[in-house]
Protein backbone atom coordinates (compact mmCIF):
# COMPACT_ATOMS: atom_id res chain seq x y z
CA UNK A 1 0.00 0.00 0.00
CA UNK A 2 2.80 2.40 0.91
CA UNK A 3 4.57 1.69 -2.39
CA UNK A 4 1.37 2.37 -4.37
CA UNK A 5 0.73 5.59 -2.44
CA UNK A 6 4.35 6.65 -3.01
CA UNK A 7 3.99 6.07 -6.74
CA UNK A 8 0.81 8.17 -6.84
CA UNK A 9 2.11 10.93 -4.59
CA UNK A 10 5.19 11.56 -6.73
CA UNK A 11 2.89 13.05 -9.39
CA UNK A 12 1.29 15.30 -6.76
CA UNK A 13 4.74 16.41 -5.63
CA UNK A 14 5.70 17.26 -9.21
CA UNK A 15 2.42 19.14 -9.70
CA UNK A 16 3.00 21.24 -6.58
CA UNK A 17 6.50 22.08 -7.78
CA UNK A 18 5.17 22.99 -11.24
CA UNK A 19 2.56 25.36 -9.80
CA UNK A 20 5.18 26.88 -7.53
CA UNK A 21 7.53 27.39 -10.49
CA UNK A 22 4.83 29.07 -12.58
CA UNK A 23 4.17 31.41 -9.66
CA UNK A 24 7.91 32.20 -9.53
CA UNK A 25 7.90 33.12 -13.19
CA UNK A 26 4.86 35.38 -12.91
CA UNK A 27 5.28 37.05 -9.51
CA UNK A 28 7.94 39.45 -10.80
CA UNK A 29 5.60 40.64 -13.56
CA UNK A 30 2.52 40.99 -11.37
CA UNK A 31 0.96 44.37 -12.13
CA UNK A 32 -0.93 44.87 -8.89
CA UNK A 33 -0.18 44.23 -5.24
CA UNK A 34 -3.31 42.08 -5.00
CA UNK A 35 -2.13 39.81 -7.82
CA UNK A 36 1.33 39.59 -6.27
CA UNK A 37 -0.16 38.67 -2.88
CA UNK A 38 -2.20 35.88 -4.49
CA UNK A 39 0.90 34.45 -6.15
CA UNK A 40 2.90 34.66 -2.91
CA UNK A 41 0.14 32.81 -1.02
CA UNK A 42 0.00 30.21 -3.79
CA UNK A 43 3.74 29.66 -3.48
CA UNK A 44 3.48 29.05 0.25
CA UNK A 45 0.55 26.66 -0.20
CA UNK A 46 2.50 24.62 -2.77
CA UNK A 47 5.57 24.61 -0.55
CA UNK A 48 3.71 23.28 2.48
CA UNK A 49 1.75 20.78 0.35
CA UNK A 50 5.00 19.43 -1.12
CA UNK A 51 6.57 19.30 2.33
CA UNK A 52 3.61 17.41 3.86
CA UNK A 53 3.22 14.92 0.99
CA UNK A 54 6.94 14.13 0.94
CA UNK A 55 7.17 13.46 4.67
CA UNK A 56 3.97 11.43 4.59
CA UNK A 57 5.62 9.10 2.09
CA UNK A 58 8.80 8.95 4.15
CA UNK A 59 6.74 8.07 7.25
CA UNK A 60 4.76 5.35 5.49
CA UNK A 61 7.85 3.81 3.94
CA UNK A 62 10.09 3.90 7.01
CA UNK A 63 7.40 3.57 9.73
CA UNK A 64 9.69 5.70 11.88
CA UNK A 65 7.78 8.08 14.17
CA UNK A 66 10.87 10.28 14.37
CA UNK A 67 10.09 11.29 10.78
CA UNK A 68 6.66 12.58 11.83
CA UNK A 69 8.11 14.49 14.76
CA UNK A 70 10.85 15.97 12.58
CA UNK A 71 8.24 17.07 10.02
CA UNK A 72 6.17 18.77 12.70
CA UNK A 73 9.17 20.65 14.08
CA UNK A 74 10.11 21.79 10.59
CA UNK A 75 6.54 22.89 9.85
CA UNK A 76 6.44 25.01 13.00
CA UNK A 77 9.86 26.46 12.20
CA UNK A 78 8.86 27.40 8.64
CA UNK A 79 5.59 28.97 9.79
CA UNK A 80 7.25 30.88 12.62
CA UNK A 81 10.23 31.97 10.53
CA UNK A 82 8.02 33.30 7.71
CA UNK A 83 5.75 35.12 10.16
CA UNK A 84 8.70 36.67 12.00
CA UNK A 85 10.42 37.82 8.81
CA UNK A 86 7.23 39.39 7.47
CA UNK A 87 6.65 41.30 10.71
CA UNK A 88 10.22 42.49 11.24
CA UNK A 89 10.69 43.54 7.61
CA UNK A 90 7.26 44.48 6.33
CA UNK A 91 8.62 45.61 2.96
CA UNK A 92 10.94 42.66 2.35
CA UNK A 93 10.93 40.61 -0.85
CA UNK A 94 8.44 37.84 -0.09
CA UNK A 95 9.33 36.12 -3.36
CA UNK A 96 12.98 35.77 -2.26
CA UNK A 97 11.87 34.56 1.17
CA UNK A 98 9.51 31.94 -0.29
CA UNK A 99 12.19 30.61 -2.63
CA UNK A 100 14.64 30.30 0.24
CA UNK A 101 12.22 28.22 2.33
CA UNK A 102 11.06 26.10 -0.61
CA UNK A 103 14.65 25.17 -1.45
CA UNK A 104 15.22 24.42 2.24
CA UNK A 105 12.17 22.15 2.30
CA UNK A 106 13.51 20.19 -0.69
CA UNK A 107 16.84 19.85 1.08
CA UNK A 108 15.28 18.59 4.31
CA UNK A 109 13.13 16.06 2.46
CA UNK A 110 16.10 14.61 0.59
CA UNK A 111 18.42 14.66 3.60
CA UNK A 112 15.77 12.93 5.73
CA UNK A 113 15.58 10.24 3.09
CA UNK A 114 19.38 9.89 2.71
CA UNK A 115 20.58 10.35 6.30
CA UNK A 116 18.16 11.25 9.08
CA UNK A 117 20.97 12.12 11.50
CA UNK A 118 22.51 14.56 9.03
CA UNK A 119 19.09 16.09 8.35
CA UNK A 120 18.61 16.77 12.07
CA UNK A 121 22.09 18.24 12.36
CA UNK A 122 21.42 20.44 9.32
CA UNK A 123 18.16 21.61 10.88
CA UNK A 124 19.88 22.96 13.98
CA UNK A 125 22.44 24.74 11.80
CA UNK A 126 19.60 26.24 9.76
CA UNK A 127 17.93 27.61 12.90
CA UNK A 128 21.16 29.33 13.92
CA UNK A 129 21.80 30.63 10.41
CA UNK A 130 18.25 31.98 10.15
CA UNK A 131 18.55 33.86 13.45
CA UNK A 132 21.86 35.40 12.35
CA UNK A 133 20.41 36.35 8.96
CA UNK A 134 17.56 38.22 10.66
CA UNK A 135 19.91 41.05 11.66
CA UNK A 136 21.70 41.26 8.28
CA UNK A 137 19.10 43.39 6.40
CA UNK A 138 18.99 46.07 9.09
CA UNK A 139 22.81 46.14 9.13
CA UNK A 140 22.88 46.66 5.38
CA UNK A 141 20.41 49.53 5.73
CA UNK A 142 22.38 51.39 8.40
CA UNK A 143 26.06 50.74 7.72
CA UNK A 144 26.66 53.27 4.93
CA UNK A 145 30.44 53.15 5.52
CA UNK A 146 30.71 49.58 4.23
CA UNK A 147 31.76 50.92 0.82
CA UNK A 148 34.93 52.46 2.34
CA UNK A 149 36.53 49.19 3.47
CA UNK A 150 37.76 47.80 0.16
CA UNK A 151 41.28 46.90 1.23
CA UNK A 152 40.01 45.61 4.58
CA UNK A 153 37.76 43.08 2.82
CA UNK A 154 40.65 41.98 0.60
CA UNK A 155 43.15 41.56 3.45
CA UNK A 156 40.67 39.74 5.70
CA UNK A 157 39.68 37.44 2.85
CA UNK A 158 43.28 36.51 2.08
CA UNK A 159 44.00 36.00 5.77
CA UNK A 160 41.03 33.69 6.33
CA UNK A 161 41.79 31.65 3.21
CA UNK A 162 45.46 31.29 4.17
CA UNK A 163 44.50 30.16 7.68
CA UNK A 164 44.04 26.60 6.42
CA UNK A 165 47.79 26.36 5.77
CA UNK A 166 48.28 26.73 9.53
CA UNK A 167 45.34 24.89 11.12
CA UNK A 168 43.66 23.31 8.09
CA UNK A 169 42.62 19.71 7.48
CA UNK A 170 42.25 17.73 4.27
CA UNK A 171 38.92 16.40 3.07
CA UNK A 172 38.14 14.79 -0.31
CA UNK A 173 41.56 15.75 -1.64
CA UNK A 174 41.34 19.46 -0.74
CA UNK A 175 43.01 21.18 2.22
CA UNK A 176 40.26 23.76 2.69
CA UNK A 177 38.73 22.94 6.09
CA UNK A 178 39.34 24.22 9.60
CA UNK A 179 38.42 21.89 12.47
CA UNK A 180 37.37 23.19 15.89
CA UNK A 181 36.55 20.20 18.02
CA UNK A 182 33.55 18.61 16.33
CA UNK A 183 32.87 21.65 14.13
CA UNK A 184 34.33 21.88 10.61
CA UNK A 185 34.31 25.19 8.75
CA UNK A 186 35.13 25.89 5.12
CA UNK A 187 36.64 29.42 4.98
CA UNK A 188 36.18 29.77 1.22
CA UNK A 189 32.39 29.68 1.67
CA UNK A 190 32.39 32.73 3.97
CA UNK A 191 35.21 34.58 2.24
CA UNK A 192 33.33 34.65 -1.06
CA UNK A 193 31.00 37.23 0.53
CA UNK A 194 34.00 39.32 1.64
CA UNK A 195 35.42 38.91 -1.87
CA UNK A 196 32.27 40.36 -3.45
CA UNK A 197 32.31 43.26 -1.00
CA UNK A 198 35.99 43.82 -1.85
CA UNK A 199 35.27 43.99 -5.58
CA UNK A 200 32.25 46.27 -5.10
CA UNK A 201 34.06 48.67 -2.74
CA UNK A 202 37.16 48.94 -4.91
CA UNK A 203 35.24 49.58 -8.13
CA UNK A 204 32.86 51.99 -6.39
CA UNK A 205 35.93 54.05 -5.46
CA UNK A 206 37.51 54.15 -8.93
CA UNK A 207 37.40 52.28 -12.23
CA UNK A 208 40.44 53.47 -14.19
CA UNK A 209 43.13 51.06 -15.42
CA UNK A 210 45.32 51.46 -12.31
CA UNK A 211 42.43 50.41 -10.06
CA UNK A 212 41.64 47.43 -12.28
CA UNK A 213 45.27 46.27 -11.96
CA UNK A 214 45.14 46.53 -8.15
CA UNK A 215 41.85 44.65 -7.99
CA UNK A 216 43.20 42.00 -10.37
CA UNK A 217 46.34 41.43 -8.30
CA UNK A 218 44.47 41.05 -5.00
CA UNK A 219 41.86 38.82 -6.67
CA UNK A 220 44.64 36.68 -8.13
CA UNK A 221 46.02 36.11 -4.63
CA UNK A 222 42.59 34.83 -3.50
CA UNK A 223 42.38 32.44 -6.44
CA UNK A 224 46.00 31.29 -6.10
CA UNK A 225 45.50 30.37 -2.44
CA UNK A 226 42.44 28.32 -3.37
CA UNK A 227 44.38 26.56 -6.13
CA UNK A 228 47.17 25.70 -3.68
CA UNK A 229 44.50 24.30 -1.34
CA UNK A 230 43.27 22.22 -4.31
CA UNK A 231 39.83 23.80 -3.83
CA UNK A 232 39.43 24.25 -7.57
CA UNK A 233 35.64 24.64 -7.49
CA UNK A 234 35.93 27.66 -5.19
CA UNK A 235 38.85 29.04 -7.23
CA UNK A 236 36.73 28.90 -10.38
CA UNK A 237 33.78 30.48 -8.56
CA UNK A 238 35.92 33.41 -7.34
CA UNK A 239 37.47 33.86 -10.77
CA UNK A 240 34.15 34.02 -12.62
CA UNK A 241 32.75 36.44 -10.01
CA UNK A 242 35.80 38.69 -10.53
CA UNK A 243 35.34 38.68 -14.31
CA UNK A 244 31.61 39.46 -14.19
CA UNK A 245 31.87 42.22 -11.57
CA UNK A 246 34.85 43.79 -13.38
CA UNK A 247 32.92 43.84 -16.64
CA UNK A 248 29.77 45.29 -15.08
CA UNK A 249 31.77 47.94 -13.18
CA UNK A 250 33.89 49.11 -16.11
CA UNK A 251 31.68 48.26 -19.08
CA UNK A 252 34.77 47.16 -21.02
CA UNK A 253 34.44 43.83 -22.80
CA UNK A 254 38.22 43.44 -23.02
CA UNK A 255 38.34 42.67 -19.31
CA UNK A 256 35.66 40.01 -19.70
CA UNK A 257 37.13 38.19 -22.71
CA UNK A 258 40.70 38.75 -21.52
CA UNK A 259 39.72 37.18 -18.21
CA UNK A 260 38.20 34.18 -19.96
CA UNK A 261 41.38 33.63 -21.98
CA UNK A 262 43.49 33.97 -18.86
CA UNK A 263 41.24 31.55 -17.03
CA UNK A 264 41.51 29.00 -19.83
CA UNK A 265 45.29 29.25 -19.68
CA UNK A 266 45.27 28.87 -15.88
CA UNK A 267 43.02 25.83 -16.21
CA UNK A 268 45.44 24.21 -18.63
CA UNK A 269 48.33 24.92 -16.27
CA UNK A 270 46.43 23.44 -13.33
CA UNK A 271 45.84 20.29 -15.41
CA UNK A 272 49.59 19.94 -15.98
CA UNK A 273 50.57 20.65 -12.37
CA UNK A 274 47.97 18.79 -10.29
CA UNK A 275 47.20 15.09 -10.48
CA UNK A 276 43.95 15.82 -8.63
CA UNK A 277 42.78 17.89 -11.62
CA UNK A 278 43.86 15.25 -14.13
CA UNK A 279 41.87 12.60 -12.26
CA UNK A 280 38.75 14.78 -12.29
CA UNK A 281 39.12 15.46 -16.02
CA UNK A 282 39.72 11.76 -16.78
CA UNK A 283 36.60 10.82 -14.82
CA UNK A 284 34.66 13.42 -16.79
CA UNK A 285 35.92 12.48 -20.25
CA UNK A 286 35.24 8.75 -20.03
CA UNK A 287 34.20 7.52 -16.59
CA UNK A 288 33.21 4.12 -17.96
CA UNK A 289 36.85 3.18 -18.54
CA UNK A 290 37.69 3.83 -14.88
CA UNK A 291 34.33 2.95 -13.37
CA UNK A 292 35.90 1.02 -10.50
CA UNK A 293 38.11 3.93 -9.39
CA UNK A 294 37.76 7.68 -10.02
CA UNK A 295 34.91 7.20 -12.49
CA UNK A 296 32.67 5.41 -9.97
CA UNK A 297 31.00 8.51 -8.53
CA UNK A 298 29.97 10.09 -11.82
CA UNK A 299 28.80 6.80 -13.34
CA UNK A 300 26.58 6.11 -10.33
CA UNK A 301 25.24 9.65 -10.64
CA UNK A 302 24.35 9.06 -14.30
CA UNK A 303 22.76 5.70 -13.48
CA UNK A 304 20.61 7.40 -10.84
CA UNK A 305 19.49 10.21 -13.16
CA UNK A 306 18.68 7.75 -15.93
CA UNK A 307 16.80 5.45 -13.57
CA UNK A 308 14.56 8.26 -12.35
CA UNK A 309 13.22 9.02 -15.84
CA UNK A 310 10.61 11.83 -16.06
CA UNK A 311 8.72 11.39 -12.78
CA UNK A 312 11.17 9.50 -10.59
CA UNK A 313 11.10 6.17 -8.82
CA UNK A 314 9.36 7.72 -5.81
CA UNK A 315 10.86 8.64 -2.44
CA UNK A 316 12.81 5.76 -0.85
CA UNK A 317 12.34 3.60 -3.98
CA UNK A 318 15.62 4.50 -5.68
CA UNK A 319 19.26 3.74 -4.84
CA UNK A 320 20.86 7.18 -4.38
CA UNK A 321 23.06 5.92 -1.55
CA UNK A 322 25.12 4.09 -4.17
CA UNK A 323 26.57 7.54 -5.04
CA UNK A 324 29.50 8.59 -2.82
CA UNK A 325 29.01 11.96 -1.05
CA UNK A 326 25.42 12.04 -2.31
CA UNK A 327 24.20 14.25 0.58
CA UNK A 328 26.34 17.19 -0.53
CA UNK A 329 28.04 17.21 -3.93
CA UNK A 330 25.59 14.90 -5.72
CA UNK A 331 22.24 15.56 -4.06
CA UNK A 332 20.85 16.74 -7.43
CA UNK A 333 21.29 13.19 -8.73
CA UNK A 334 19.26 11.83 -5.80
CA UNK A 335 16.52 14.37 -6.54
CA UNK A 336 16.47 13.41 -10.22
CA UNK A 337 16.30 9.70 -9.39
CA UNK A 338 13.50 9.70 -6.82
CA UNK A 339 11.54 12.85 -7.73
CA UNK A 340 12.18 12.73 -11.46
CA UNK A 341 13.70 14.77 -14.27
CA UNK A 342 10.63 17.01 -14.49
CA UNK A 343 11.04 17.97 -10.85
CA UNK A 344 14.79 18.45 -11.36
CA UNK A 345 14.22 20.75 -14.33
CA UNK A 346 11.65 22.74 -12.34
CA UNK A 347 14.20 23.04 -9.54
CA UNK A 348 16.71 24.54 -11.99
CA UNK A 349 14.08 27.05 -13.16
CA UNK A 350 13.36 28.07 -9.55
CA UNK A 351 17.08 28.66 -9.01
CA UNK A 352 17.16 30.78 -12.17
CA UNK A 353 14.20 32.76 -10.83
CA UNK A 354 16.18 33.45 -7.64
CA UNK A 355 19.05 34.72 -9.79
CA UNK A 356 16.65 36.97 -11.73
CA UNK A 357 15.37 38.39 -8.44
CA UNK A 358 18.98 39.08 -7.43
CA UNK A 359 19.60 40.91 -10.69
CA UNK A 360 16.37 42.92 -10.32
CA UNK A 361 17.45 44.01 -6.85
CA UNK A 362 20.88 44.99 -8.19
CA UNK A 363 19.38 47.01 -11.05
CA UNK A 364 17.20 48.98 -8.64
CA UNK A 365 20.14 49.88 -6.41
CA UNK A 366 20.79 53.58 -6.05
CA UNK A 367 24.60 53.46 -6.13
CA UNK A 368 27.35 51.45 -7.79
CA UNK A 369 28.52 49.78 -4.57
CA UNK A 370 25.19 48.11 -3.78
CA UNK A 371 24.60 47.36 -7.46
CA UNK A 372 27.89 45.49 -7.73
CA UNK A 373 27.20 43.59 -4.49
CA UNK A 374 23.91 42.37 -5.98
CA UNK A 375 25.58 41.36 -9.24
CA UNK A 376 28.49 39.69 -7.45
CA UNK A 377 26.36 37.67 -5.04
CA UNK A 378 23.99 36.75 -7.88
CA UNK A 379 26.95 35.48 -9.91
CA UNK A 380 28.24 33.47 -6.93
CA UNK A 381 24.81 31.92 -6.43
CA UNK A 382 24.00 30.92 -10.00
CA UNK A 383 27.52 29.81 -10.93
CA UNK A 384 27.71 27.60 -7.84
CA UNK A 385 24.48 25.95 -9.00
CA UNK A 386 25.97 25.51 -12.47
CA UNK A 387 29.10 23.89 -11.02
CA UNK A 388 27.10 21.52 -8.81
CA UNK A 389 24.51 20.41 -11.36
CA UNK A 390 27.02 20.45 -14.21
CA UNK A 391 29.28 18.09 -12.27
CA UNK A 392 26.42 15.76 -11.29
CA UNK A 393 25.20 15.48 -14.90
CA UNK A 394 28.71 15.14 -16.45
CA UNK A 395 28.30 18.45 -18.28
CA UNK A 396 31.56 19.61 -16.69
CA UNK A 397 34.12 17.88 -14.43
CA UNK A 398 32.98 17.58 -10.83
CA UNK A 399 34.28 20.45 -8.69
CA UNK A 400 33.00 19.45 -5.24
CA UNK A 401 30.73 22.42 -4.58
CA UNK A 402 27.34 22.21 -2.89
CA UNK A 403 23.82 23.08 -4.03
CA UNK A 404 22.75 26.17 -2.01
CA UNK A 405 20.07 25.51 0.67
CA UNK A 406 19.68 21.89 -0.47
CA UNK A 407 22.99 20.10 0.03
CA UNK A 408 24.22 18.97 3.41
CA UNK A 409 26.89 21.28 4.81
CA UNK A 410 26.98 23.81 7.62
CA UNK A 411 29.30 26.36 5.99
CA UNK A 412 27.29 26.24 2.78
CA UNK A 413 23.88 26.78 4.36
CA UNK A 414 25.08 29.56 6.70
CA UNK A 415 26.64 31.38 3.75
CA UNK A 416 23.45 30.96 1.72
CA UNK A 417 21.41 32.52 4.54
CA UNK A 418 23.85 35.42 4.82
CA UNK A 419 23.64 36.06 1.08
CA UNK A 420 19.84 36.06 1.22
CA UNK A 421 19.96 38.44 4.18
CA UNK A 422 22.25 40.82 2.29
CA UNK A 423 19.97 40.74 -0.76
CA UNK A 424 16.95 41.48 1.43
CA UNK A 425 18.87 44.44 2.86
CA UNK A 426 19.62 45.71 -0.65
CA UNK A 427 15.96 45.25 -1.58
CA UNK A 428 14.84 47.32 1.42
CA UNK A 429 17.43 50.00 0.61
CA UNK A 430 16.23 50.18 -2.99
CA UNK A 431 12.63 50.54 -1.78
CA UNK A 432 13.51 53.41 0.54
CA UNK A 433 15.49 55.18 -2.18
CA UNK A 434 12.59 54.81 -4.60
CA UNK A 435 10.15 56.28 -2.06
CA UNK A 436 12.53 59.17 -1.34
CA UNK A 437 12.88 59.87 -5.07
CA UNK A 438 9.10 59.95 -5.54
CA UNK A 439 8.70 62.32 -2.58
CA UNK A 440 11.34 64.69 -4.02
CA UNK A 441 9.48 64.85 -7.31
Amino acid sequence: MAIVLSAITKYLITLMCAIYTISCLTVVRARTEKKRAILIDRQQFCMFAFHFASYLILLLQTKNLKIALFYLVQFLFFKGAIWLYEHIYKNCSLALMNNMFFLLSIGFVMLSRLSFDKAVKQFFIVIGAYLISLIVPVCMERLSWLSKLGYVYGILGIGFLALVFVVGSTKNGSTNWIQFGGIALQPSEFVKILFVFFLAAMYAKAREFKQVVIVTCISAVHVLILVLEKDLGAALLYFVTYIVVSYVATGRAIYFFGGLLGGAGAGGLAYLLFGHVRNRVAAWRNPWEIIETSGYQITQSLFAIGTGSWFGTGLTLGRPLDIPVVESDFIFSAIAEELGLVFAILLIIICLCVFILFVNVAMKAGNLFTKLIGIGLGTCYIFQIFLNIGGATKFIPSTGVTLPFISYGGSSVVTAFLIMGIMQGLYLLAGKEEVAHVEEE
